[in-house]
């Protein structure tokens, strides 16, 4: 299987002059594709193919992940691994690619980065798509005795340098990929594994999780006291076997943050443009294809 075939490959700078890997193709509007942890953009590979036939599809990897490297800082701030700072990228790319306003869909990290993006520039975004997610705040306010099992790799990813990156690089293939791998598609999982091969990838993943800690939380609940709220019509997915759907009442936690919001669980778990194509390529399609707001079905 070839991955992304006919599509266009450049790199953008960030908003910190590092570069993003970026991929594009189709006509129409335009639409952005954000991949999550442990992944890159080939994520998306059986999806953004049947949405280049309606839009002008983009998909990168996010800062640090992927071919969109960053060099090992040690012990420095995670913040420019914040939400804000990769939401700032986004921006830089589709600005790029002559797109002041655009859709979104973020998958996990993607997600988050696709809601901050919404919050901090609404003029961006039109519609917004999350996958299996809600906000951090309210996430980790959410964490139980069984959540934080199932949730594990958050806590140790998170902790001070080098703890987390060391015990990672002892078994990168049970750390990162686990009981999961057999969920990927051969070619995507070779490219996530090739990416994790390189430390400064290992690195940017852990300073993700520590920002999530940090900035991210606090970013949320400042947004939260501020009465800050999403202005875009929202589209939320999750899988009816992930621990969104276990913890959360996905659209009422997503209603606390936005006016217009949709959604629905997928037969599926947390991978759903993998493990679940179809049904995801439908949900989007659908979604990003009307023209009006949101109707808050659902």
């Amino acid at each position: 299987m070839v991955m992304f075939e006919g599509f266009d490959s450049l790199t953008v700078a960030g908003a910190d002059g590092g570069p993003l890997r970026v991929r594009t193709a189709g006509g129409g509007p335009p639409l952005l594709l954000v991949h999550g942890f442990p992944q890159t953009h080939a994520m998306w590979h059986a999806v953004a193919p049947l949405l280049a036939t309606e839009f002008t599809v983009v998909v990168t990897d996010l800062r640090g992940y992927g071919d969109s490297r960053r060099p090992v800082r040690g012990g420095a701030d995670p913040a420019p691994f914040g939400k804000r700072a990769m939401a700032d990228d986004l921006v830089r790319v589709m600005a790029e690619l002559g797109f002041d306003r655009f859709d979104v869909a973020g998958h996990d990290r993607g997600g988050r980065c696709a809601y901050r993006l919404a919050l901090g520039h609404p003029e961006r975004v039109r519609r917004l798509a999350v996958l299996d997610i809600v906000p951090t705040a309210d996430a980790l306010d959410a964490v139980d005795a069984l959540t934080a099992r199932q949730l594990w790799r958050w806590f140790l990813l998170a902790q001070p340098y080098p703890t987390a990156e060391r015990l990672i690089e002892g078994d990168r293939e049970a750390f990162l990929f686990g009981a999961h791998a057999g969920l990927f598609a051969p070619e995507a999982l070779a490219a996530y594994r090739a990416a994790a091969d390189d430390p400064a990838v290992v690195h940017a993943m852990c300073q993700d999780y520590r920002a999530m800690f940090g900035p991210d939380l606090e970013q949320d609940r400042a947004d939260l006291r501020a009465g800050r709220r999403i202005a875009a019509p929202l589209l939320a997915l999750w899988g009816k076997r992930s621990h969104t759907e276990r913890n959360h009442d996905v659209r009422a936690v997503w209603r606390r943050w936005a006016d217009d919001v949709r959604g629905r669980a997928l037969d599926c778990g947390h991978f759903l443009p993998e493990e679940a194509p179809a049904e995801t390529y439908a949900e989007l399609r659908s979604f990003f294809a009307a023209t009006g707001p949101a109707d808050g079905a659902g």
